[in-house]
């Protein structure tokens, strides 16, 4: 029997969950929203249902995928704590490992489904009962009250914190001045550039910032990314620092 294919594991969970009363919709979101799906595409897939059924249609989603193939790998993070979805990841036999089940139950009632095109992209319905999903858009108002807050703490913690990098150098503790580097430096500077270059995806760190960003700035980035030596790093510190208040400043302005 030829392992499970996108298409055949789509139509499985489809077969299931569309002929149930409680069940709205179903999507289709990442790479395929944006035009960008390839060989190493997961299957990022959204089904929209009756608030207290979400654990309901989870199951019979499962077992759609059992009578498909074997669930080689089953794992689920934490519920968000607003509880507006309930997720699994599902790894089936002979997909291999890139053709990951990432399905997210909605529940009806919640703000939050992850359509807004400017964050999601284009999303791919499967099905849309009597069109009862809309697709909305970002909250301009609401955003740019968030990226004021946002600008306003990430300068905030660059003075106040950034001269920790520099104890911890000068004292060798070399280890965690990499993950300073890395985590507050770094991602201070990257989040500053998705606020100035994309700013409904401002929160995306690190995650497609291949296409998120000019191609210039994304290969700026990476120069900043590779150290070689704690040298190479106290210098890359200074460019990094130079380059996140200039963006900060065109923010501002």
């Amino acid at each position: 029997m030829p392992p499970p294919t996108r298409e055949s594991i789509i139509k499985a969970i489809r077969d299931a969950v569309e002929p149930l009363p409680h069940v709205n919709a179903m999507w289709e979101g990442g790479a395929i929203a944006f035009g960008r799906m390839d060989k190493w595409s997961d299957i990022d897939l959204y089904v929209d249902v009756v608030d207290n059924k979400a654990e309901e249609v989870l199951e019979a989603s499962e077992a759609a995928l059992r009578n498909l193939s074997p669930i080689e790998r089953r794992f689920d993070p934490p519920r968000p704590p607003h509880g507006g979805y309930v997720q699994s990841f599902f790894l089936l036999e002979g997909t291999g490992p890139f053709l990951l089940v990432d399905l997210a139950i909605v529940r009806h009632g919640s703000k939050e489904k992850f359509l807004e095109p400017e964050v999601h992209g284009n999303v791919i319905f499967h099905f849309n009962k009597n069109g009862i999903i809309k697709v909305p858009h970002v909250d301009r108002a609401a955003l740019d009250a968030t990226l004021r807050e946002r600008t306003t703490r990430l300068r905030n913690r660059a003075e106040m914190f950034w001269p920790f990098f520099d104890k911890w150098a000068n004292r060798g503790d070399h280890i965690q001045a990499l993950d300073f580097y890395n985590r507050v430096i770094l991602g201070s500077l990257v989040e500053a550039l998705r606020i100035k270059h994309m700013p409904a995806r401002h929160d995306f760190g690190t995650y497609h910032i291949r296409f998120d960003l000019p191609p210039d700035v994304v290969t700026r980035l990476e120069k900043l990314y590779f150290v070689k030596d704690m040298d190479d790093m106290m210098k890359k510190r200074r460019l990094a620092g130079d380059w996140f208040r200039e963006t900060m400043d065109k923010i501002d302005a």
